[in-house]
């Protein structure tokens, strides 16, 4: 399997994270952000969007970090990591949502206005609106819960992590979501867990 990845990517990490998790053998292929490698015809027949990650694997294509986690994790994982039953799958499905809505575009992308300094979707106090209402929904699941969708840890988990870790370079404070923190903390000690 070849990952296609940026090093700084968190989609990116979302999927090493799993692969780590699964102890599933790739193959990095790190293209250059600055030469805009991921833009070039070469891969774009990879990944139409032109973003990372994508994922090759004996002949399949896969791009979109939530597609390469299901893939992953239906190949890799069996029903641990990414249930079929309706209501499990719904209940890590709802979390994927919010990784591919308020957690990207108020905590990733108010972490890129002020780290790389360009605004994606308007002003920063709006994606910062955005972001904490993704962590208030995460603190009130994780209050009573270990993990986000289910009694154990699933993609759902994975595909928040990596911009709920980074919040703070968003000037979003993680101290007032005390259940969250905890959260993040028992993340990282899952044997396999890469660090960024």
């Amino acid at each position: 399997m070849k990952l296609y990845l940026f090093q700084a990517s968190g989609n990116a990490y979302k999927v090493r994270i799993l692969l780590g998790l699964l102890n599933v053998p790739y193959e990095r292929v790190v293209l250059d952000n600055q030469k805009q490698e991921h833009k070039q015809p070469a891969y774009l027949k990879i990944n139409p969007r032109g973003e990372v990650p994508a994922i090759e694997d004996d002949g399949t294509v896969i791009w979109d970090s939530a597609a390469c986690l299901a893939y992953v994790a239906r190949k890799h994982g069996g029903e641990k990591w990414l249930p079929t039953d309706p209501a499990g799958m719904a209940a890590v499905m709802q979390w994927i949502a919010l990784a591919a809505t308020e957690i990207q575009c108020g905590l990733q992308y108010g972490r890129r206005t002020l780290v790389q300094g360009r605004e994606t979707l308007g002003p920063l106090d709006k994606a910062q609106e955005f972001g904490r209402r993704a962590l208030a929904a995460m603190e009130g699941r994780l209050k009573n819960n270990q993990w986000l969708a289910l009694d154990r840890p699933t993609i759902a988990d994975v595909a928040c992590f990596p911009y709920v870790k980074t919040a703070p370079e968003a000037k979003i404070a993680l101290e007032e979501y005390p259940s969250v923190v905890a959260w993040l903390e028992r993340c990282k000690a899952l044997p396999g867990w890469p660090q960024q």
